[in-house]
């Protein structure tokens, strides 16, 4: 069986594309760098990291996005022996204005990993774009379009005009193709049998979220709307373990079976937050008599397992090492960066052998220029360490371990420099905007001989703790709340991540060394009381 989520953490909006024996999916990354991972299969069931489609700021220019702009909804496909892309660069994400700010980009590649082509620019009426190659080999944009205008709809309905790559140019009319009365976006176009089917997330991306379908022969409409109201949703099942499932698209197997990969999300604690975000699953999908998508165990609710599809060999990938000891010269594909590209100016593996360097710029508040590097977090236990070599002589310079939802909510256990203790560990927190310091926490740490970090993540309990031999430990600060690193308290579209980080607010970039980070699943070892 197929366990779901097939990527667990933040995987959201996934695009699915299959190219012979081989499977890719794609998700949104928002103002992380680089942008869109790519996941690689054989067999459905194992997904491997293999690398991003933006990894150039020329590609993808995210300095100054507001926290979950950036990328949204890219899609993946296969035509002319190209594969292509085509994405949203947000730089306003409309919550609580009237207007977005969209750009739509296209960028193509001969193979999956690049090179891929410098982006082309097609339109900036909406978001969640997606190309279709039709069988007569004219290509179609389809997106959902804003309407900023007072006393109309946002979501003002389904747009598409054709793509000519030769000119690299929208061409002729835009029309919309449908407009219904709820939240109607994430538009995929798909053709059987003579029919075009357009494949719809509606409800908004959360608890009300859904997948539903609609039907024309001609590409431009009218299209009507399937009987059944929903395809694939948890709206009506407060219990289901995959909440919020909507947002998908479906492929062929090479024996003919199709599946829908979707987002859904696994919430924890009596808030019903989700702190791993929106994660990427997996349904097996049938066409029914009458020519409509329905899943293949009936009904509209996602299962938790799925059955494998037939004639695929499992081809299960080597485990993902849980240890980082930086002695590589690059850093592995899991890693990511706020808003910028990891460059030698601020980040290096080469200056001290063995050691990640971060050299401290902006605030963990800053939209510009953070020098912090993190993973997702992909489970609802794990622990995360770290040991920190850091010299600091002023209170504006700061290095640590953060615990990371967006610029608003975060948690970090930081060392710094007080002027009358030297220096200092301690917590700090930003909670729904709101600054604090822990100090009833801070400790001085002038003589321990190392500095070892570690958090630790239970559910919705998270805690800090430190020692000076990594042996010995002591908890720093008290039990914190860990579920509201999430969409659900800070009203975003990313999910948990946990990291590295440095700052300097005077401006000399005083360096922090790392000297490994290792993020395991479940709980860490004893911890004494501080």
């Amino acid at each position: 069986m197929i366990e779901n989520p097939i990527l667990p953490g933040f995987h959201p909006d996934p695009s699915i594309c299959r190219v012979g024996d081989d499977y890719y999916i794609v998700n949104s990354t928002f103002e992380w760098f680089p942008g869109v991972p790519i996941h690689h299969s054989r067999d459905l069931k194992h997904w491997q990291l293999v690398g991003h489609v933006l990894a150039r700021k020329s590609q993808l220019d995210l300095l100054g996005v507001p926290d979950s702009g950036g990328v949204w909804a890219p899609s993946l496909s296969y035509a002319d022996g190209l594969f292509w892309l085509v994405y949203t660069n947000l730089r306003n994400t409309g919550l609580g204005r009237p207007f977005k700010d969209i750009k739509i980009y296209l960028t193509t590649s001969a193979e999956i990993l690049g090179p891929w082509s410098e982006p082309v620019e097609l339109n900036s009426i909406g978001f969640d774009p997606s190309l279709f190659h039709d069988d007569d080999g004219r290509k179609w944009l389809v997106n959902m379009m804003w309407d900023f205008r007072k006393g109309h709809s946002r979501f003002a309905g389904i747009v598409i005009q054709e793509y000519n790559h030769a000119t690299e140019q929208l061409v002729g009319p835009m029309s919309n193709i449908l407009a219904k009365p709820v939240l109607t976006e994430g538009p995929n176009l798909y053709k059987r049998e003579g029919w075009y089917y357009l494949m719809l997330a509606e409800g908004g991306t959360g608890w009300n979220h859904g997948i539903s379908m609609a039907r024309s022969r001609s590409i431009t409409g009218a299209y009507e709307l399937d009987p059944q109201q929903s395809v694939l949703t948890t709206r009506d099942a407060y219990g289901h373990p995959l909440q919020k499932s909507g947002h998908g698209e479906i492929v062929q197997t090479q024996s003919g079976e199709w599946y829908l990969a979707h987002l859904a999300s696994r919430p924890v604690s009596p808030e019903r937050r989700c702190i791993l975000g929106r994660e990427t699953c997996l349904q097996q999908v049938v066409w029914s008599a009458d020519g409509w998508l329905r899943l293949a165990h009936g009904g509209h609710y996602p299962l938790v397992q799925v059955p494998n599809p037939s004639g695929l060999t499992e081809t299960p990938w080597p485990a993902s090492p849980t240890l980082d000891d930086f002695t590589n010269n690059k850093l592995d594909p899991s890693w990511s960066s706020l808003r910028v590209p990891m460059e030698r100016s601020w980040l290096s593996l080469t200056e001290r052998p063995g050691y990640l360097r971060l050299r401290g710029r902006d605030s963990l508040h800053s939209h510009f220029e953070q020098s912090l590097v993190a993973k997702r977090l992909t489970d609802l236990q794990v622990t995360a360490q770290t040991r920190l070599e850091f010299e600091p002589d002023h209170f504006t310079q700061m290095a640590g371990l953060v615990c990371y939802y967006h610029t608003r909510v975060h948690y970090y256990l930081r060392v710094t420099h007080e002027e009358f203790q030297g220096k200092v560990l301690g917590v700090i927190l930003t909670d729904n905007g709101n600054y604090d310091e822990l100090t009833n926490s801070q400790i001085a740490i002038n003589d321990w001989p190392e500095i070892h970090l570690r958090a630790e993540i239970n559910r919705e309990r998270l805690r800090f703790s430190a020692s000076p031999d990594g042996e010995a430990w002591q908890m720093i600060g008290p039990v914190l709340d860990a579920s509201r690193l999430s969409d659900d308290y800070g009203q975003g579209f990313t999910g948990a991540m946990i990291g590295l980080c440095a700052q300097d607010l005077g401006g000399t970039r005083q360096a922090a060394d790392f000297h490994f980070f290792e993020l395991t699943k479940g709980e860490g070892g004893p911890t004494t009381a501080s």
